[in-house]
């Protein structure tokens, strides 16, 4: 699924630590469950679980006021 069909429903605390963690290998088990949550990939790693037009969404596209 695409990030712009679940991104508003993510937890805000996990969208601020995706911001301030751009591009990071590994995600907290926090936010890939928030992810999950609002529909996104829920993969049993930890690794991997955004794609690089994910985090360039999340660099470019997703707003500061949420």
């Amino acid at each position: 699924m695409e990030i712009f069909m679940w991104w508003l429903d993510i937890n805000i605390e996990s969208k601020e630590w995706l911001r301030d963690n751009l591009r990071a290998k590994e995600l907290p088990l926090q936010v890939i469950q928030h992810i999950a949550e609002a529909g996104g990939p829920h993969p049993d790693d930890v690794t991997g679980i955004l794609t690089e037009a994910d985090w360039d969404f999340i660099e470019t596209q997703s707003e500061f006021v949420d």
